[in-house]
């Protein structure tokens, strides 16, 4: 069995690279459901603001790997029966905990796209949409607060997403194809 992660700035396709492995049999295992979870029990609404200040509350209860630490009931569940794709690997911390615990099961995906591509993709999505100003605030916190780039540097394979659907979709068949 093999676990895949994929990491990248948030509007570079994570959320659709996972759902073409989901289509091909791996079990998805979102980590910002914890943030979504944690959000709701305050009885806050899902936004930006509420999601950042939980997300930050979480990695200093739980130190910086929290949300692979977190999850890892989920994904050793989930691994009894079959693959697991991580969508939504955050910090070089989570990174360091999954390949530790998972060793060669463990592959991980980047994906990438232009900071113009991905903020007009999160000011028009249907959940959670981002203005500029609020795109760029989160690219800096997850760059200086959560390691991200370290993940994304070493990963395994690199989809750039920079065109159509279609395309993301050839990309990320290729991969599972290597992967099988």
């Amino acid at each position: 069995m093999k676990v895949v992660a994929i990491a990248g700035m948030a509007g570079s396709g994570k959320s659709e690279v996972a759902r073409q492995f989901e289509k091909s049999g791996y079990v998805r295992i979102r980590f910002g459901d914890i943030t979504d979870i944690e959000v709701k029990k305050l009885g806050l609404p899902l936004n930006e603001a509420n999601e950042r200040q939980v997300r930050e509350q979480l990695r200093k209860e739980h130190g910086m790997a929290a949300y692979a630490k977190l999850n890892l009931p989920r994904i050793d569940e989930a691994l009894q029966n079959c693959n697991v794709i991580v969508d939504g690997l955050y910090s070089w911390e989570e990174f360091v905990l999954l390949k530790n615990y998972y060793g060669d099961k463990l592959c991980l995906v980047a994906v990438l796209s232009s900071p113009k591509t991905r903020y007009k993709r999160l000011s028009v999505r249907r959940i959670r949409p981002l203005t500029n100003k609020e795109a760029a605030d989160r690219d800096k916190t997850e760059i200086e607060n959560s390691n991200k780039g370290g993940p994304i540097a070493l990963a395994d394979y690199t989809i750039v997403n920079e065109s159509s659907l279609q395309e993301l979709t050839e990309q990320t068949q290729r991969i599972i194809e290597r992967l099988a």
